[in-house]
């Protein structure tokens, strides 16, 4: 019974074909009993026409006015076979007049049924009537017919064709065994197709139910694999859809989780040097194991370098968490982005000077005007010119250019490994070398942060042996 669905649908089809040949088995036993009843009638009255016919131009052919027993004995003693059937006479005296099968009987006005008096005077009335309350003198249901017979004008006589119904009940009744035994073998057949209909429906449902289960357990791997063009296909590509987006969310959710372990390993080793070298620094002048003043001094300073090189991770991490929360609002206005330039330019001159490096600037104009926060926009700037400057040799070069909303920041130092590339701007991403001893690992994906806040894309290329170029587009400048 675990297939529910089956014999529901098995149930559901059998009930409704079952309704469906009764009330087919009905409405056809009604029209065809009516039918089959309005074909028997017409048949009579075209035999009782031709009989009347008959009659009349042999009552008329004679002469007569009236109707006696032994003016028609003769045609009388064949009329049994021409009509096929009993036929009476009732003259205009209503004197009746037995034929056919029962002439050796003899009735009178009286011996009629009691809807015969009805039958008879509306055919002398000029009608043609239908009745079935002929049937006790027969001893068998009989369908009667009751036309006039007509001579110069005058309704001479009335015509009574009996005619038993056993062969119409006969026709309806195979009638119906017909149609029983049709709506059976269609009854079976619907069993048939609804069991493969059901089996249809059901064989997909159960393969998205497997894998709905999957997923709940958290293989977000699993597909359903069904391929249908109708509804059932569409909830199977959306649940293979979902699949994919849960695979995705837990390959993120992994990637998350490994970065947050990575921060937490990476921020407790960069917070534990400064501070186990302050410590021990500041327990070795608590004992006074060092006493003399230049080592006293010395000690001093390392503590205060120390001290700045913690305030600047704090700082840079307060940053990057300021930045990557889409909550915390920066200052946008109007500005020159010359301007900024320039200013961070100043800002390197001490640097650069003291390596003998030139910066060089090529701006394609001395005004354009953009939105964003100038403290956040001059310190991404000012990260990517520092970190120029610091990995170029001395004696060498940097240009910072400008041109078609584009600035570019150029180097002649060592280049970027192209293994590295893909994480510079990852936190706590540093690029092993010397001159990168002293980073934090977190100005370039500040940079990043900015520059996202900002509607800027920001690309790095690097041969990977000589120069790096760091390139800023500007998008939605004003005119």
């Amino acid at each position: 019974m675990k297939n529910k669905i089956v014999f529901k649908l098995i149930a559901y089809f059998t009930i409704t074909l079952l309704l469906f040949s009764l009330i087919i088995g009905s409405v056809f036993i009604t029209l065809f009993k009516k039918h089959t009843i309005d074909l028997h009638k017409i048949d009579m009255e075209n035999r009782a026409a031709a009989i009347a016919d008959t009659i009349s131009n042999f009552s008329g052919g004679k002469g007569g006015s009236g109707m006696g027993h032994g003016q028609y004995g003769t045609f009388f003693r064949f009329l049994d076979e021409i009509a096929m059937t009993d036929v009476w006479i009732v003259d205009e005296n209503l004197s009746l007049f037995t034929m056919g099968r029962m002439s050796h009987k003899h009735y009178i006005y009286k011996d009629l049924p009691e809807d015969a008096e009805i039958v008879v005077k509306e055919v002398f009335q000029g009608k043609t009537i239908f009745s079935e309350g002929f049937s006790n003198l027969h001893d068998s249901p009989v369908l009667t017919l009751g036309m006039p017979i007509v001579s110069r004008d005058r309704i001479i006589g009335a015509l009574l064709l009996h005619s038993p119904v056993e062969g119409m009940s006969s026709a309806v009744s195979q009638g119906l065994r017909i149609l029983m035994t049709s709506l059976a073998s269609a009854l079976v057949l619907s069993i048939v197709l609804s069991i493969l209909l059901a089996l249809a429906f059901t064989k997909p449902l159960n393969r998205m139910k497997n894998s709905a289960v999957l997923l709940a357990l958290g293989d977000y791997a699993a597909k359903t694999g069904v391929k249908q063009n109708d509804e059932i296909g569409e909830l199977a590509q959306a649940i293979d859809t979902l699949s994919e987006k849960l695979d995705l969310a837990s390959q993120e959710n992994q990637k998350l989780h490994k970065l947050r372990n990575d921060f937490v390993a990476n921020i407790s080793h960069e917070l534990r040097t400064p501070v186990t070298v302050i410590r021990g620094s500041l327990e070795a002048l608590n004992d006074e194991v060092i006493t003399d003043r230049t080592k006293v001094r010395e000690y001093h300073r390392q503590i205060l370098n120390e001290s700045i090189c913690l305030q600047r991770l704090i700082n840079d991490l307060l940053d990057l968490s300021r930045l990557q929360n889409t909550d915390f609002q920066i200052e946008m206005k109007e500005l020159n982005l010359c301007e900024v330039i320039n200013d961070v330019v100043r800002s390197t001159q001490s640097l650069s000077q003291s390596k003998d490096i030139e910066v060089i600037k090529e701006l394609d104009t001395d005004v354009l005007m953009y939105t964003g926060d100038y403290g956040r926009l001059r310190q991404m700037l000012l990260i990517i010119l520092d970190n120029a400057i610091k990995f170029s040799s001395d004696n060498s070069i940097v240009i910072i250019s400008l041109k078609d909303n584009m600035l570019s920041i150029i180097d002649k130092g060592k280049g970027i490994p192209a293994e590295d590339l893909p994480y510079i701007f990852d936190r706590f991403y540093k690029v092993k070398s010397k001159e990168n001893m002293e980073g934090t690992g977190l100005g370039l994906a500040i940079s990043k942060q900015i520059a996202d806040r900002h509607n800027i894309k920001l690309s790095v290329s690097s041969n990977g042996s000589e120069g790096t170029e760091f390139r800023f587009l500007f998008t939605g400048i004003l005119v």
